[in-house]
């Protein structure tokens, strides 16, 4: 029989298209809107942002802005995207209900309407069970093995389905993850550059004020955005790995319920 998984989202393909877009954005959004002239003295870019204009003082934290919020929005596209991805493994209806469903099933030996229940639910776990199932059925008319062999066939074919799953539960986290050291040391290099800037306006003799005023603002602007990227990666992060974690036990669960059952009536 071949196996059957659920799809794990984004190809490696779509990911990278999926981040060189992110970057294309955020050069976007910091060249044509938060560079709009509109937010600066004068009409002038190169002047200081209007009074309480927010989206020019982010403009000033100079070049290293569009790759932080490139960062942002790479966390974003792949939160959505695992998001969905791992709502899919669920299934279509309620995961404690179906598994009680598949338990009573297998209590009055009806294997046959157990695996039609894993038809109806689809997803990870469905495919575990239905493995498993199916696996169930091949072996206990098996002659050739005896009880012990059989439950370690059993036991096998869970396992290999489970890990046949996991890796598209887990999928393009890794990104995420990524995200979490990268957005800090994007944010420190920006950081590192407009401290730069604001000891060069010191050295000047007379501190230039402009030039310090605009070095500060760039470095803490960087710093923002640099923690802000890695917080929401390090929070998504922790929250998918949560779920998978959740969704790896339940297999677990049922493959182990599956085996006892099988033990006990062969």
């Amino acid at each position: 029989m071949s196996k059957t998984k659920t799809g794990g989202g984004f190809s490696s393909l779509v990911a990278s298209l999926s981040i060189a877009i992110a970057l294309g954005i955020g050069f976007l959004i910091y060249y044509f809107i938060l560079g709009d002239p509109s937010h600066f003295v004068n009409g002038d870019v190169n002047e200081h942002p209007i009074d309480g204009n927010t989206l020019g003082t982010v403009y000033k934290g100079g070049i290293i802005v569009p790759f932080l919020m490139a960062v942002n929005l790479i966390v974003v596209i792949f939160s959505i995207e695992r998001f969905i991805s791992i709502s899919k493994t669920k299934g279509r209806g309620n995961i404690n209900n179906f598994v009680e469903n598949i338990k009573s099933l297998m209590d009055a030996n009806d294997l046959e309407g157990a695996i039609e229940e894993c038809d109806k639910q689809k997803g990870s776990l469905a495919n575990v069970i239905r493995a498993g199932l199916e696996k169930y059925e091949s072996v206990k008319n098996d002659s050739t093995l005896d009880k012990e062999q059989k439950s370690e066939v059993l036991k096998a074919e869970i396992e290999e389905a489970i890990s046949l799953e996991l890796p598209m539960m887990s999928k393009n986290l890794v990104v995420i993850s990524t995200c979490v050291s990268v957005g800090t040391l994007i944010g420190l290099i920006g950081t590192v550059l407009g401290m730069i800037k604001s000891f060069q306006a010191m050295g000047e003799g007379t501190p230039d004020t402009t030039k310090l005023s605009v070095g500060i603002s760039e470095a803490l602007i960087n710093t923002f955005l640099g923690i802000f990227a890695s917080t929401l990666a390090t929070v998504m992060y922790n929250f998918f790995n949560t779920k998978i974690d959740q969704m790896t036990h339940a297999m677990d669960e049922a493959g182990f319920a599956i085996v006892q059952n099988f033990n006990a009536n062969n």
